[in-house]
């Protein structure tokens, strides 16, 4: 059996390799302070070899935890935590604008295999405790391969309105602030991964070798790409870690400024930090009663790995 699973009720699931005995990450869904919009997150994630590659409430940001599901700017609420920007006004302390993501049931729990499945309801709400929306998250590790040091992670959520209105989805880049586009699901990684080294799927022009295209992809903050890597050195331990984000092919972009795949956030100073952003440039809106469908996918491997790896173990997984 290569993976285990342990359910502290009430608390969190933590997955562990069980050929290695590393937890490669806690899924922790027990409620936490209000200012920081409580809601489930992964921390710790580790590779196989147990290297760290997530942060917790850092002291420039006490809400980033790990990975999670967020909703930077929603309808007026904030779903992502901490000050809420204010076109004009910069970060304001809006306490009344701060909402919740909380846990109602499992529907699975289960370890078998290569293979682990959580799957979850939750429900979303702003600050009044008011239902707005309703979400159903699966969350699978697969993809276990100790010849590489890698594994995977797929996270899909389907979040349907609840409410008679729209919900409007945006970051503060839809209000005003460049370069801040982020919002859904988003990684914050260790201190020790800033300044890390990062690139995208741009395949090299017929005039460039592969090593000129990785350093030459810019800074690809609000561009498009399948997938986006992630290579950050580990403090404490010697090595690199590398982390693939990636869009599902069945994400469709609800908006004029960009079919699928949606545009990326990503940061590697002051902090490591990445989110396949679902409102960068504009907002996306979800009608009543309709259902925000979106699938990603985070491969966690131990090394320093280049575009030619990155696309090479790529081919090889399916959805």
């Amino acid at each position: 059996m290569t993976l285990s699973l342990t359910h502290a009720h009430g608390d969190r699931i933590t997955v562990a390799h069980a050929a290695t005995g590393t937890e490669l990450f806690s899924y922790v869904y027990r409620p936490e302070a209000d200012w920081e919009a409580p809601k489930p997150y992964l921390h710790p994630v580790r590779t196989l070899s147990g290297g760290l590659v997530t942060d917790y409430r850092p002291n420039d940001h006490r809400w980033h935890k790990g990975l999670q599901l967020t909703a930077s700017h929603l309808s007026g609420q904030n779903l992502w935590g901490g000050n809420t920007y204010v076109h004009g006004e910069g970060y304001l302390a809006l306490p009344e604008r701060v909402g919740s993501m909380a846990h109602v049931a499992f529907e699975e729990v289960s370890a078998a295999d290569d293979r682990a499945v959580i799957a979850e309801r939750l429900t979303w709400h702003p600050h009044d405790g008011s239902l707005w929306a309703e979400e159903d998250r699966r969350i699978e590790v697969r993809d276990v391969d100790d010849e590489t040091g890698s594994w995977t992670l797929t996270w899909t959520s389907a979040v349907t309105n609840r409410r008679d209105e729209p919900l409007r989805f945006g970051s503060p880049t839809t209000h005003g602030r460049p370069a801040a586009g982020y919002t859904g699901l988003f990684w914050r990684g260790p201190r020790a991964f800033r300044d890390g080294r990062v690139f995208t799927a741009r395949t090299p022009g017929p005039e460039e070798s592969a090593v000129s295209a990785e350093s030459s992809d810019g800074d690809p903050m609000g561009t498009q790409a399948p997938w986006l890597a992630y290579v950050g050195e580990h403090d404490g331990r010697d090595g690199h870690a590398t982390l693939v984000f990636e869009h599902a092919p069945s994400n469709d972009h609800l908006g004029e400024k960009g079919t699928h795949p949606a545009h990326w956030f990503v940061r590697s100073d002051p902090f490591a930090a990445v989110a396949p952003s679902w409102a960068f440039h504009e907002e996306l809106v979800l009608q009543p009663g309709d259902t925000l469908a979106r699938s990603y996918r985070v491969t966690v491997a131990d090394g320093a790995w280049d575009r030619e790896q990155v696309a090479a173990h790529l081919e090889g997984l399916t959805w």
